[in-house]
């Protein structure tokens, strides 16, 4: 887990190595404990090293090897890196040392792009071959490591975050129209390529980009579950399907324990968290640490679900900490988690996520989180209406249950000069949801959640929050042999119990039942939800700031109307409209654009 940066020049000129100086010292809170630059010719490299396996300093980036031609960056870990060493080994390759950064290059001279189909981990890696001037990226099945790329023709850079392609200068921060009504559509997320800067792209999860010397690319998407019945599974009842879900859990659980350094678990008090201690539990693992957070009440709300944590801590005998967060610290967190966001994310779970890893990284470096689950086995609330309609009135539904706003409400809420005619965000949904495979509407939907939503909120969120503190955050939910056996299995099964069934079914021996048949919970982080006090003076003050009256993102009466009466501002999906406006004017401000 780490930054990566680099420059690719096609113009003949060299590489600005103190471009990706600054794009590499941009993601000091990514890397910690060491750095990197190589350059040579048109191609430079940087790197931020979280030393995860082989701490030695044989593992540091940017790892270059004279003998294949070939220099790489990687960010991630790749789960299964011992086995491939064995069989690299088997193929006449030898080791310096015992990291998986090398096993990814010479896994990449054995196999080429290839090798990202032998991979089982996260990963975002660029690879340079000297002898053809070929640069690689490629970024994992699920999105989970981030990597995003700005060119001009006459070069391309990329990063692991945003802001540090911005400290590399020559940016076009313009306003993205068709992102922000992407923003405005979809819980405040801007899926596939796009980012809310005109000038930035995100490379796609499950992508292998090949950019020749002369600057031309070409994209191979090496992953894309069909989401149907597969033969293989037509004799399975549902108790074949618990018992293979729980095994699959258990094997990804089992494999993001892979480390050099110690491995605890974010432990919210659901289903999804304590599944995981009570799989480590049943693999044996002995003095696990967990960590859990909570706040103040307000408004009638709770904010914290001790409850619930307590309980699987105690079942399970893990070293506990129960971490309470006073108000004031978490007003005084709210711009410093802001700033560490690579894209504007209006979930209150970052906020509580950053301050949660904050506490975290005191004590372990790596940790395993519950996130995917929900989008993987659906348990969110727009899952159950898909089962009553056919494949072709999954969009309809689809968005009366999802989409803050149609397309037609926006022209009362952006300004005119930043509104695009059509219904892009609409379009973007039709046409992955009319991709051929997927069965029935629901598994539509899950494709749709799981290719394209899922890497630009939760997926995301876990790597800014976390990495803002040097925390390596592991999510076996979105394991892809568990999310192929996911996407296989039937609706029905998933459904049971108003969403996640299956994944229910497969815990109710591990865990107590009264974690199993909980009500669903969230990350409750209550004086933001509300928007009181302080919290309101802080959204107050970016949407009224000079930038944001320059920008001119909204309209003006909207805004003034929202701030004078804010009961009024909620959406059907309980997200506020000065949250999420505010928001995004407080990234755009402590991005300094």
């Amino acid at each position: 887990m780490c930054g990566l940066s680099g420059e690719i020049r096609f113009d003949g000129r060299p590489a600005d190595i103190g471009v990706v100086g600054r794009m590499t010292d941009a993601m000091h809170e990514r890397g910690p404990d060491g750095s990197g630059l190589w350059e040579w010719g048109p191609v430079a490299l940087g790197h931020r090293r979280l030393k995860i396996i082989d701490l030695s300093d044989k593992a540091a980036q940017p790892m270059a090897d004279p003998a294949l031609g070939l220099t790489a960056v990687f960010n991630g870990c790749l789960y299964n890196y011992r086995e491939l060493r064995e069989e690299l080994r088997g193929d006449g390759y030898r080791f310096f040392s015992t990291s998986d950064t090398e096993v990814l290059v010479k896994a990449f001279h054995r196999w080429g792009a290839d090798c990202v189909r032998r991979f089982a981990g996260m990963f975002a890696f660029a690879v340079f071959e000297q002898e053809t001037g070929r640069l690689t990226l490629a970024r994992d099945r699920l999105g989970i490591k981030p990597l995003y790329v700005s060119g001009n023709g006459d070069r391309l850079r990329f990063a692991s975050t945003l802001p540090a392609l911005l400290a590399g200068g020559e940016v076009d921060t313009d306003i993205d129209p068709v992102a922000l009504h992407h923003y405005m559509t979809f819980h405040s997320l801007v899926p596939g390529e796009r980012t809310i800067l005109a000038g930035v792209r995100k490379l796609p999860p499950a992508t292998v980009r090949t950019v020749e010397a002369d600057g031309s690319s070409r994209d191979t998407v090496y992953w894309d579950p069909p989401f149907t019945r597969l033969p293989e599974h037509e004799a399975m009842d549902a108790a074949d399907w618990r018992d293979a879900v729980h095994d699959r859990l258990r094997a990804a659980v089992r494999r993001r324990m892979v480390a050099d350094v110690p491995v605890g678990v974010l432990l919210s008090g659901g289903l999804d968290s304590s599944v995981i201690v009570a799989m480590l539990a049943e693999e044996g693992q002995r003095d696990l640490s967990t960590f859990s957070i909570g706040f103040h009440a307000a408004g009638g709300d709770s904010g914290d679900e001790f409850r619930y944590s307590d309980l699987v801590a105690d079942h399970f005998g893990t070293d506990h900490h129960r971490i309470l967060i006073e108000d004031s610290r978490l007003l005084s967190g709210l711009p410093d988690a802001v700033r560490a966001m690579s894209e504007p994310m209006v979930s209150h779970d970052c906020v509580a996520f950053h301050l949660l890893s904050q506490e975290v990284a005191r004590h372990v470096r790596v940790v395993q989180s519950g996130q995917g689950a929900d989008e993987v086995f659906a348990g969110y609330r727009w899952f159950p209406p898909l089962a009553a309609v056919p494949r072709e009135e999954a969009f309809a539904t689809y968005a009366r249950e999802f989409f803050d706003h149609p397309h037609e409400d926006l022209a009362g809420i952006v300004a005119p000069e930043h509104l695009v005619d059509e219904d892009v965000s609409g379009e973007v949904i039709r046409r992955h949801l009319g991709r051929p495979g997927a069965e029935t509407a629901l598994d539509a939907v899950l494709r749709l959640e799981t290719r394209l939503m899922l890497p630009d909120d939760p997926v995301k969120r876990v790597d800014n929050m976390t990495m803002a503190h040097g925390l390596e955050g592991r999510t076996p939910f979105l394991d892809h042999e568990l999310v192929e056996l996911a996407a296989a299995c039937p609706p029905e099964l998933k459904l049971v119990g108003g969403g996640k069934g299956i994944l229910k079914e497969a815990s109710r021996a591990l865990l107590p039942r009264e974690v199993v048949d909980r009500p669903k919970g969230y990350f409750p982080v209550p004086a933001i939800r509300h928007i009181d006090g302080p919290f309101l003076d802080l959204v107050r003050d970016a949407l009224t700031a000079p930038a944001a009256r320059d920008r001119g993102l909204f309209d003006k009466a909207y805004v003034e109307g929202l701030l004078e009466n804010r009961e009024t501002s909620r959406t059907t999906t309980g997200v506020n409209m000065l949250w999420q406006l505010g928001l995004l004017e407080m990234w755009l401000q402590a991005q300094g654009v």
